[in-house]
């Protein structure tokens, strides 16, 4: 029977009581070579038995992903590493002491463990021990690492509760365990620990001052600000579109968040004269100042990490309202910011406004 013809399953798991049925039937699907959907403390997560090609081959059907875009490995514990990688940086027990579990990816030099599938060819494997009470008793009952993208279609917003990842792949994966809404909702921080210095290629939870805190001068890679990533990414979320809903998103940026509010309420005002129904992505201080639009508040402008714990719903929020178009306010690129300026330039592709 063909993967898409079969039914998914969603079975429920209290995070407080992770060591339940469920998982154990869920660690059986992945060490089967299934695909199993899970929470983590950044998104929900695809899983496959990472050393098992042909399991890790169908995540990139059922997500309709680039097949040279590169996973993360996830794994239970810091010392399940050792046999993967082969080399270990000084600093990755440090880093590992002081964010693992938690939401940061490091790239390192692989030992060639993983199929060319997991590590979209390249030497290098990114991987990370997440924080979720799920994940880790599911990556425990699976007894393997487990190679796991977000659990959406490629391109959509990433999921943060189960029943997004119903609205993307239901049909195309064995099985959904549902521990509840991600808690940070936006994908882990991937630091390159290959070269001379360390390098961030997607900004996530860990802040690049907490990492500076660690390691001293850390690096951003060109794409994280919107460069072009090159040929071959070395990790997820560089070189192609990603978290973006089914209406085209406009974002726009500036230092002055009233003259970016007033940008946007011209062009909603232009574009709803000319037939177009118009969303706009704004933060609660601001959301008054669009009166008569669909607005979508995504958090506080002063708090970048109520923005990010709703970005990804709140994109999806744009879809059931059936908007044409989505004008979206930047946030200031600091800390938290960062990730979500990111995503949100990632989402708009070439469409930026710049006040």
């Amino acid at each position: 029977m063909e993967r898409s013809e079969c039914a998914t399953r969603c079975l429920a798991v209290d995070p407080g009581q992770p060591e339940t049925a469920p998982v154990r039937e869920a660690g059986a699907v992945l060490r089967r070579g299934g695909l199993v959907a899970f929470p983590t403390e950044t998104v929900y997560g695809l899983g496959a038995n990472a050393l098992d090609a042909q399991a890790v081959a169908n995540i990139f059907r059922a997500k309709g992903r680039p097949a040279d875009n590169p996973l993360i490995v996830h794994m239970d514990s810091f010392a399940a590493l050792g046999k993967y990688i082969l080399e270990m940086p000084a600093v990755v027990s440090a880093l590992a002491e002081k964010f693992w579990p938690g939401p940061l990816t490091l790239v390192l030099r692989g030992n060639r463990s993983f199929p060319p599938v997991v590590t979209g060819g390249l030497s290098t494997v990114a991987v990370r021990v997440p924080a979720h009470p799920v994940a880790l008793a599911l990556l425990r009952e699976a007894g393997v690492p487990v190679a796991a993208p977000s659990a959406n279609a490629s391109g959509r917003p990433s999921p943060t509760t189960a029943s997004h990842v119903l609205e993307d792949l239901a049909g195309r994966i064995d099985l959904v365990l549902d521990g509840g809404p991600a808690g940070l909702g936006l994908e882990s921080t991937v630091l390159d620990l290959t070269g001379q210095c360390p390098v961030i290629l997607r900004p996530g939870g860990i802040t690049r001052p907490d990492l500076e805190a660690v390691l001293g001068p850390v690096e951003l890679d060109p794409s994280v600000n919107g460069a072009p990533a090159g040929d071959r990414p070395r990790s997820p979320g560089m070189k192609y579109k990603h978290y973006a809903p089914r209406a085209p998103l406009v974002l726009f940026e500036g230092d002055s968040s009233g003259q970016v509010a007033a940008a946007i309420y011209a062009e909603a005002q232009r574009l709803e004269a000319g037939g177009k129904r118009v969303g706009i992505l704004a933060c609660s201080e601001t959301a008054p100042l669009y009166r008569g639009f669909d607005v979508v508040v995504t958090g506080r402008c002063s708090d970048s990490g109520s923005i990010a714990a709703s970005l990804y719903d709140s994109l999806r929020r744009f879809d059931r309202l059936d908007v044409d178009i989505i004008l979206a306010e930047g946030v200031a690129p600091r800390g938290l910011g960062l990730a979500v300026m990111n995503r949100l330039r990632r989402a708009a592709g070439d469409r930026i406004v710049r006040i």
